[in-house]
């Protein structure tokens, strides 16, 4: 549940409720003290980065659908040059 701190409207954080195992929420506040943050602290961070990781999928994802719309596909020939050079650089490893 997401909900303003404050009752005027004029909020620029929010109470967020969530429910999390017990697991999880142990390991949020081991890296709280590591850290010497509060668990709040280290919640939102990880809040924050996951939501850039995955607006940028998003981003990456809408972007490979507009050139598919736009009819820009990779040739037969670039494909296999790609898994070619992929192939490669495993059996280098």
């Amino acid at each position: 549940m997401l909900r303003c701190a404050r009752n005027d409207g004029e909020c620029s954080t929010v109470d967020v409720t969530i429910e999390v195992e017990a697991a999880l929420a142990g390991k949020v506040t081991k890296l709280a003290t590591d850290l010497h943050r509060s668990p709040e602290w280290v919640i939102a961070r990880a809040i924050e980065n996951d939501i850039q990781l995955n607006a940028s999928d998003v981003a990456r994802i809408r972007e490979g659908i507009a050139e598919a719309d736009r009819g820009e596909f990779a040739t037969d020939e670039e494909v296999e040059a790609l898994f070619r050079k992929q192939h490669d650089r495993d059996q280098q490893s």
